[in-house]
């Protein structure tokens, strides 16, 4: 599923139009986005959690070349999901 396709999925169960379903979609990401840049965290009870993680300098190889290499120490998006997504899905 795409970023239109769930718009109009939103749309439809919602009864939003197409439009203002897709600003409440981007509201979403942007808070979702300016908490994590923040360090925080966002809990959706029964939905799951995003939080960022901390990722550790390390030395990669290039596949290429098989030479080592640096890899930067970086902040990565990280989702757990919650108990009630993983009992719907299972």
């Amino acid at each position: 599923m795409n970023k239109t396709e769930l718009v109009s999925a939103i749309a439809e169960k919602s009864g939003l139009s197409k439009a203002d379903s897709e600003k409440a979609l981007n509201a979403f990401t942007d808070a979702v986005t300016s908490e994590l840049k923040n360090g925080g965290k966002v809990q959706l009870v029964g939905f799951g959690t995003f939080e960022v993680s901390e990722r550790a300098a390390r030395t990669g190889k290039n596949p290429q070349t098989g030479e080592p290499l640096e890899i930067a120490a970086c902040k990565a998006p990280k989702f757990k999901a919650g108990k009630a997504l993983k009992d719907a899905l299972n």
